[in-house]
């Protein structure tokens, strides 16, 4: 049943793909990348579908996908760093005590972005559920604009060719697509867990060198 639903979406999307095209993609993965939940799994895979069937270029599918996950990223970032500091300087002032918000506790949500920000928005791509939101804490804490810009790129480059290679791949039995695509996510997560290990182990040394 869910197998079926899944076929549906893919084939629903890649309608829309073909009638929109690169600009398509690009609208769609912007939408992705902001606060709005659509994921890139029903996206991406039919588009790669359209590239097995010649009816787009795979390298032009992949700019639009890069580009438009950094343009919802840059909509979370820019709406955190204008709007959410104030609200949240506001509830500190009349709610902190309730609501545990100190800004001890804000300063040091922005230390930690400006010592670890880099990493953490590159796994953050990769990860499921997170992807999105990432944007909002890193704008929050005023992340240097260029390292988020390319951290962003970096992670979405590989989330975005993984997704479009299985499209392609598998564009003549859609139904494994989605299993394949469980597969891929655990895979991932193993890889950013290996990621953060040895980011941790890396600074440690650094640390005791000095």
């Amino acid at each position: 049943m869910f197998s079926e639903i899944f076929l549906a979406i893919v084939n629903f999307f890649a309608l829309i793909v073909n009638a929109l095209g690169y600009l398509g993609v690009f609208i769609l993965m912007t939408i992705e990348s902001s606060f709005i939940p659509l994921p890139s799994e029903i996206v991406l895979p039919p588009a790669g579908v359209l590239v097995a069937q010649g009816q787009m270029l795979g390298w032009l599918v992949f700019i639009a996908a890069v580009l438009g996950s950094l343009a919802g990223a840059l909509i979370n970032y820019f709406l955190a760093k204008h709007f959410g500091r104030r609200i949240v300087d506001i509830l500190i002032r009349r709610y902190g005590k309730i609501l545990f918000l100190t800004k001890e506790r804000l300063l040091k949500t922005e230390r930690y972005f400006n010592e670890h920000g880099e990493i953490t928005i590159f796994v953050s791509r990769l990860l499921p559920g997170i992807r999105h939101l990432i944007s909002i804490p890193a704008g929050y804490s005023k992340m240097n604009l260029l390292k988020f810009c390319l951290y962003t790129v970096l992670g979405a480059a590989i989330w975005c060719a993984v997704l479009i290679v299985v499209g392609y791949l598998y564009a003549s039995n859609l139904a494994a697509i989605n299993p394949v695509l469980d597969k891929i996510g655990l895979l991932l997560l193993i890889f950013v867990i290996l990621l953060i290990v040895l980011y941790i182990l890396i600074k440690r040394k650094k640390k005791i060198s000095i």
